[in-house]
Order: C-alpha cells, then structure tokens, then sequence
C-alpha cells in the first residue's frame, strides 16, 4: 500500500516524507483494519520537524482519520465491516493505571498515540483497537469529519477547561483548526469570543464565523477576557492574554508544544487568574464532541491535499497558509 513515511526529522520546507509501499497490516485480536479515506494534518508537524522525541522510526503520521473497516479480528464485536469510523490521537491506554482508573485515560502512564506511537492515516491503511474506532456522524463527508478528530476534539477539551460558561467572553489566541471550531461551539453556546491573530486570511474568517472583536495579541480588547485559550504555540503570549484576563480568569493552553514563556510578574497571576495545560483527549471527549459537532451544526473550513502532497501540507500548515484546517485525501 502507498504511505508517506518518516525516515529521519527534518524541517517541513526540506520535505521530510518519502512516499513508499509498504505492506497492509493485518489485525491482531480485537483489532480492525481501516481503509483510509482522509487525514486531517495537524500536530504531525511537531511530530516530522523533531519537537517531539520520537519513540518509533520509520513512522507514517496522521491522527485525524476518516476511514471505512474492512477487516475484523477475532473477538471484535463493537464495529463490523463496512462501518465508517473515525481514529484520534488517543490510540490506546492500559486501563488499570491511577488515571485510567479515575477517568482521565487522556494522562495515562502507558498510553499510546496514533501516528506516533503507532503508524496513522497517511496512507491507504491503518489498524486500530476496536475500542478505539469511533463512529462518526453522517451529517458530515469524510473531508469535513477529520479535522473534527483532533483539532476539535482537543479545542471541545480547553473550551470545558477554560471554565467559560455561558454568555461569558472567551479570547482565542492562533485562529487555526482548533480554534475556528471552537468560536463555533462557543457562539452556540451565546458567548462573545474575541481573536487575536496577525494573518489576515484567518482574520478575515474569524469575522465570517461571528467573532465580536479580533486583533493582535498585543491590542486592547474592549472588555476583558473572562477566559482564554491559547492556541499558538508562542510562550510569550500567556503574558497578553493574562494582561486582559480579568480576576478568577482562566487561560488554557491547548498546544501539544510551545516556546518558553517568558518571566511573569506575579500581578499577572494574582486575583487567582488560573494558567492550566491541556494534555491529549479522552475517548469520552471524543463521543461527547461528536454529538455536539453534529447537534449545533459546526462547520470545518477545510483545504485538501492528494497524499503525495503531504509535504507541502505541513509547510503551509507551518507558514499559515491554511484557512481552517488541512485535509489528505487518501481515496
């Protein structure tokens, strides 16, 4: 089967994937395998330029995956063949640890990634645990459903821990995939969201999907922030988005990676204003997101790309040249 690998990190303009056949895998007991339709372009980025130590190479990336089971191992009996499914980040926990135990499977001591620690979706094929194949809305094509499986999976996960509730105002710091989900929910929900991006494009679509005010990260907003997530993965923006979080404010910090943050003075921090990361996503998270993505009708702005373009993917991912989010199309 034809898959984009990772044979050495490298910097996305140096195109850091080599398209090679390599077998079909066969599932294992309890395992399916997906026929690759689409994968959504996403954090791989971090993943193919070195940000992450990489526990498995060669690799083939992807964890936005939009596919159709075609085969079954023995003691499957959640999915069937010919379902379409959809694979997350989340690509498998031991469920017995502390985490798993209390249900936060998202910080699992043995927890594996997709794309990561097992190969993804860049390519015709994948397997997967059946527990971990979701069923997907029919409301949305294959093209539309991928960026749901990540960028909004982990933009619904900092939106419930940002704290904002309804009719508050929310900032969004980065207007990429995450986020031009997330100021749909949040619009859904009747709060004010405020963006601060320098594109223009991303402004431009900020706008189009309702935001009340958008600007750069270091303008004057006209009312403070009664909570924020960043998005960028620029440490020195928890300084902006602090400096107009308002008292008992939260800021989420949604990115997987980020530039140091700077020295903060502790005035930035006091009236307990809350600073919190977000790590990964939980398979709850994931049925639970699906459902609203389906019930309020979001939209994925998305830009697809041929397999064999996946190179060029990332680096317009890298450069903001994507308007929404990024989208392979496999089959």
């Amino acid at each position: 089967m034809r898959a984009m690998v990772l044979e050495k990190t490298r910097a996305a303009e140096e195109s850091p994937l080599a398209q090679r056949e390599i077998p079909t895998p066969s599932p294992a007991v309890h395992e399916v395998r997906v026929r690759v339709r689409c994968c959504g372009v996403c954090t791989d980025l971090h993943t193919v330029e070195g940000d992450l130590p990489l526990p498995l190479l060669p690799l083939v990336p992807g964890h936005q995956i939009v596919g159709v089971v075609d085969a079954v191992s023995s003691g499957v009996r959640q999915v069937k063949e010919g379902d379409r499914v959809g694979i997350a980040w989340l690509y498998s926990t031991d469920g017995i640890c502390q985490y798993c135990v209390q249900g936060r499977e998202n910080l699992c001591d043995n927890g594996r990634f997709t794309g990561y620690h097992a190969n993804g979706g860049y390519a015709e094929a994948m397997i997967v645990s059946e527990e971990f194949a979701h069923p997907l809305p029919k409301s949305f094509s294959d093209e539309n459903a991928a960026p749901l499986l990540c960028a909004g999976i982990i933009g619904y996960r900092s939106y419930r821990l940002s704290n904002i509730r309804r009719g508050e105002r929310l900032g969004l710091y980065g207007f990429g995939a995450s986020a031009h989900l997330v100021i749909q929910l949040a619009r859904h929900e009747g709060c004010e969201v405020y963006v601060f991006t320098r594109t223009a494009a991303h402004r431009e679509l900020a706008k189009k999907l309702g935001a009340a005010w958008v600007g750069g990260a270091e303008d004057n907003p006209p009312g403070q922030l009664d909570a924020a997530i960043l998005f960028a993965p620029a440490g020195s923006l928890a300084h902006h988005a602090l400096r107009v979080l308002r008292k008992g404010g939260t800021l989420a910090l949604a990115g997987i990676t980020m530039s140091p943050i700077p020295e903060l003075d502790y005035s930035l921090l006091y009236q307990e204003r809350i600073v919190r990361s977000v790590a990964n996503s939980t398979r709850q998270d994931c049925r639970e997101f699906l459902e609203l993505a389906a019930n309020a009708n979001l939209k994925t702005e998305v830009q697809t790309y041929a397999l064999d373009e996946a190179n060029q993917a990332l680096e317009d991912l890298k450069h903001s040249r994507i308007e929404g989010a990024g989208v392979l199309r496999i089959r």
